[in-house]
């Protein structure tokens, strides 16, 4: 998700074409063209400019209708093409060859699905199938800690910066507990899957969140060619 301004000047996009299965989106006011992904435009008289990510959570409808129960959804436009073209799109390009930009000894099959994390110039890629075994998960990034939990609908992922007063710390799920939530092992306060205390010495505050990407992994290696993978039990 991107901010539609760029230098000041508010900008209009429509799906340019495809590459590699990842949008290109032309700009109406100059004829760039951006790529989804990234938000980098790759041609025309705005090339080499970056827009401005927007946080956004990686959440099923049914996970956001929960916490925003009078959130807005927008409604497709019935007349547009755009219906017709993206009915069975993932089951459509699941089809095609893609390109991994690799040279073989892959962790992961191309269409893997992967959460991606970019923190301070390094990018780390972690398995959906590895969270759905260790979460949450504690690790760091770019030198910064963080802990990603998965939702109890099994396909929400959050993550969170693992430092409570300054400090890196753990975090542990109860077995069994109703709603999901997180304990610190610092000061035993409980965060709900939001990030917000939810009781304990730290009830009221919020953990910060950190932006994630789920993914392909063939689409995440291809923009983070240097990427990092995690692994169970190694950080």
């Amino acid at each position: 998700m991107w901010e539609a301004t760029v230098e000041g000047r508010k900008l209009n996009f429509h799906l340019a074409g495809i590459n590699n299965q990842n949008f290109i989106m032309e700009d109406e006011e100059t004829g760039t063209w951006w790529q989804q992904v990234t938000g980098e435009a790759i041609l025309g008289p705005l090339k080499g400019r970056r827009l401005v990510s927007v946080f956004h959570d990686e959440l099923t409808f049914g996970v956001w209708k929960q916490e925003q129960p009078r959130g807005r959804v927008l409604r497709p436009d019935e007349g547009s093409a755009w219906r017709e073209f993206s009915e069975n799109w993932e089951e459509e390009t699941a089809r095609l060859p893609v390109v991994t930009g690799a040279d073989g000894g892959e962790p992961f099959p191309p269409r893997a699905t992967v959460v991606g994390l970019s923190l301070n110039g390094v990018a780390k890629a972690y398995p959906l199938t590895a969270i759905e075994k260790q979460s949450p998960i504690v690790d760091s990034v770019g030198g910064v800690p963080v802990v990603i939990i998965l939702g109890e609908d099994k396909k929400s992922v959050r993550a969170f910066e693992a430092s409570v007063e300054g400090e890196r710390t753990e975090f542990f799920v109860r077995p069994g507990a109703s709603p999901l939530t997180l304990t610190d092992a610092k000061t035993g306060s409980v965060w709900d899957f939001t990030g917000r205390a939810v009781a304990g010495p730290l009830a009221g505050r919020e953990l910060k969140k950190v932006p994630v990407l789920k993914d392909y992994w063939f689409d995440w290696k291809i923009y983070n060619p240097r990427t990092l993978v995690y692994t169970i039990g190694a950080q």
